[in-house]
């Protein structure tokens, strides 16, 4: 169970981390906005208190720290992805990683972006409210694929 734990909490780490990177580079180089880990901060704060939906997060009451909320959120929620992956994968997948299964996650998250996290601060089902949902969910989805990346990269190099 250790090992568990411990896998765990490092391939999810590794892969939110490549990640936040892809989100930077893309913010570099092709001037997309990075996350707002505060916005996602406040968003995890109203669902301690009850409300999951909103029709513009922006405009919810703030809390403190949300900031901090909201990064330690987004590597929480990496962190779970890492174990629904060790605990659905192969029981030897740990030891030898393969790629399909870490991607075939990464995919499968994008929905909950898409049906939970974007309705719930505004954006609609898969962005539908913003001007730019094609883009907004092209990059979710590459984003993703990159977070798949990371899991099976951070696999491989703990193994």
């Amino acid at each position: 169970m250790i090992e568990f734990f411990y896998r765990t909490v490092l391939i999810g780490i590794g892969a939110t981390a490549l990640l936040d990177m892809w989100a930077l580079f893309l913010q570099r180089f092709f001037s997309i906005p990075a996350p707002n880990w505060k916005l996602v901060g406040r968003w995890f704060c109203h669902i301690a208190e009850g409300k999951v939906f909103h029709d513009d997060i922006a405009l919810a009451p703030p809390f403190p720290h949300e900031h901090a909320v909201g990064w330690l959120g987004h590597y929480a929620v990496g962190i779970v992805y890492a174990g629904l992956l060790l605990a659905l994968a192969r029981p030897d997948w740990p030891a030898a990683p393969s790629l399909a299964p870490a991607l075939a996650l990464g995919l499968v998250t994008v929905g909950a972006g898409w049906f939970l996290l974007q309705p719930g601060m505004g954006a609609g089902i898969a962005a539908s409210k913003r001007p730019n949902a094609r883009q907004v969910r092209a990059i979710n989805i590459a984003g993703h694929v990159v977070f798949g990346l990371g899991l099976y990269g951070s696999a491989l190099l703990i193994r």
